[in-house]
């Protein structure tokens, strides 16, 4: 019995030991360091694995970020997609953890879980905390969030929501452009509540996700399972809402949705790039709740504030030695503060990996090679992927595969950095170009082409070059 035991036990540090350099290969340094570096196998089998790591917050970062990750490196090692369970082991001895009997969650055609916010579904008496279990960045809250005159109306409303959920204002409807920052508030609601309301219940979800897991539950005939899923949180905060406009299956369910929380005094957080009023196939039913509550507005911010969000994101050395240089990038970026991001990681980057001075001159060359011409290309999926494919000797298909191969995911991550700041995408909207991938794929490919940008050249190079081809033509 005893060697019956440790079997599991010896097959997960196996199983480990193969996919851990893998891993490694796929994060920076700091990102092992801190993240993966703890982690300690427990048991395999053919169905499961689980992995002890060493602090409740390790877990849920993990789980909210990494876990797609995890979930991939651990299908190339095995064929086939296990399910995972993490748990805290606070002394390190990562003693054996047999699993119950878990039921995967539905997956949709490459592998992946169909749909971004669903969580695991551990036995109830080892399930994470409530408060834990929303897919809420753990980076947006509202100390990060810089205000100004376009959006301080929008940022009251979401911190009176965060300190007085469910009796502020039911429902908070945030609307405004393309990269202002409504999803950031939405986040930093959810942060706020998972941090002061300890036991409640937070979800973050994508419309788009929503109607994957719809139509999920019902091919599945999973459907009471689905409605628990949002009908029994306490904060329900619904990004992109304007997906939902044209579907009438999806509005229906999402009436109902919106019904039980509300009359459960349930928090209802909704974000759309317009006013409940401008959609032109709405449910009337739905319409007129979300114009109950109340409406906040972002609008894209003036010179002041952007130029308060690139010194929050410079630092304070760089904003005192550099203000000239933040400057001429607030004046020539002005719409979109994920591109006005995004301009400052390149001009910031350039310096680096070339260790040129950090002048004007260098930012009005760097932002030209970026933004190109006054009358911009119009940049769609295809001219991106073919782009990609060309640059670096890959075919579309391979960049959207399932491949692991080191040069094709580093292709890959490049492809999903360009995406994000050249067009509008939403990070689950890029997943779904590059083969139905979740969504924490694109924002981990993200984070880590924008930190390997500073520290290689090759990489800096290669993603220049490829915005390059795309904005110009070429």
């Amino acid at each position: 019995m005893v060697g019956e035991a440790r079997a599991p036990v010896e097959n997960a540090e196996r199983l480990w030991m193969l996919c851990a350099e893998a891993l490694r290969n796929q994060v920076n340094e700091a990102t092992w360091k801190t993240w993966f570096d703890g982690i300690r196998p427990s048991w395999a089998d053919d169905d499961h694995v689980v992995l002890s790591v060493p602090s409740s917050l390790v877990k849920e970062r993990l789980e909210s970020r990494y876990l797609t990750l995890v979930r991939d490196v651990l299908a190339d090692a095995t064929g086939k997609h296990l399910a995972i369970r993490l748990v805290v082991d606070t002394d390190g001895a990562g003693a054996a953890v047999e699993p119950a009997r878990l039921t995967p969650a539905p997956r949709d055609g490459h592998g992946d879980r169909a749909g971004e916010a669903s969580t695991i579904a551990w036995p109830a008496n080892e399930q994470a905390e409530p408060a834990q279990a929303g897919s809420v960045e753990p980076d947006y809250t509202f100390d990060a969030f810089v205000t100004g005159p376009s959006n301080r109306f929008a940022h009251a409303a979401a911190r009176s929501v965060a300190e007085t959920p469910g009796t502020s204002y039911n429902p908070l409807y945030i609307h405004g452009g393309v990269g202002l920052g409504k999803t950031h508030l939405l986040h930093a609601i959810g942060n706020y509540v998972r941090d002061n309301f300890r036991g409640r219940l937070v979800r973050y979800v994508p419309s788009e996700t929503f109607l994957n897991e719809f139509v999920d539950a019902i091919r599945t005939n999973t459907t009471p399972a689905f409605k628990r899923r949002y009908r029994e949180c306490h904060l329900l905060l619904v990004d992109d809402v304007q997906f939902m406009e044209g579907k009438e299956g999806l509005q229906e369910e999402f009436f109902h949705t919106f019904n039980e929380l509300y009359q459960t005094s349930r928090q209802i957080v909704i974000a759309s790039d317009r006013p409940p009023n401008s959609f032109a196939t709405l449910d009337d039913r739905l319409r007129s709740r979300f114009m109950s509550g109340l409406t906040a507005t972002v609008q894209p911010p003036d010179l002041e504030t952007r130029l308060a969000i690139l010194r929050s994101k410079a630092g304070a050395k760089t904003a005192t030695e550099h203000s000239d240089v933040l400057e001429y990038i607030a004046a020539n970026v002005k719409d979109n503060i994920r591109q006005l991001e995004g301009a400052l990681t390149q001009v910031l980057a350039h310096a680096s990996v070339y260790g040129q001075s950090l002048t004007v001159e260098l930012a009005e060359e760097v932002l030209f090679d970026l933004f190109g011409s006054n009358q911009p290309r119009t940049i769609t999926p295809k001219v991106i992927l073919d782009a990609a494919a060309e640059l670096f000797g890959f075919n579309v298909e391979e960049l959207c595969g399932t491949s692991r191969r080191r040069p094709l995911v580093t292709a890959r991550q490049i492809s999903m950095y360009v995406f994000r700041h050249l067009t509008d995408y939403s990070y689950p909207a890029i997943a779904r170009e590059f083969g139905g991938r979740d969504h924490t794929t694109v924002i981990h490919a993200v984070e880590k082409i924008s930190t390997l940008m500073k520290e290689k050249r090759q990489i800096y190079d290669q993603v220049n070059e490829l915005m390059a081809r795309i904005t110009n033509g070429g």
